[in-house]
């Protein structure tokens, strides 16, 4: 069974490509366990991005994150991946997530 396609968002690719190798390991990992319709090992809900986003939470000697959004029939949207440094995810983060799912969402809006 394929699952469903992943569509990256803006430049949430090209940052998880730049996680170390262990990392990119780790996400397309958990990644491929979201399109066969599982939750990822270690995750929790973003609900101050927006319902029905996720937090991937990738441990190596560095924290990563992956933010998405699964509950489209279409497709999993990927909306932003980075290196988490403190405790406290960084408002440029949340805010950069959010502005995507506002893209998401203007983008199956404007669909046929």
């Amino acid at each position: 069974m394929p699952g469903k396609p992943l569509v990256w968002v803006g430049s949430a690719l090209a940052a998880l490509r730049a996680f170390p190798m262990a990392a990119r390991r780790r996400a397309g990992f958990e990644l491929r366990r979201v399109q066969e319709g599982l939750l990822p090992d270690d995750w929790k809900p973003m609900g101050s991005v927006g319902p029905g986003v996720y937090e991937i939470r990738i441990h190596t000697a560095v924290e990563h994150r992956v933010f998405y959004i699964a509950k489209f029939d279409e497709a999993i949207y990927v909306l932003h991946a980075f290196e988490k440094r403190t405790r406290q995810t960084a408002e440029s983060d949340l805010v950069l997530a959010r502005k995507r799912l506002a893209d998401v969402q203007q983008h199956r809006r404007s669909r046929p």
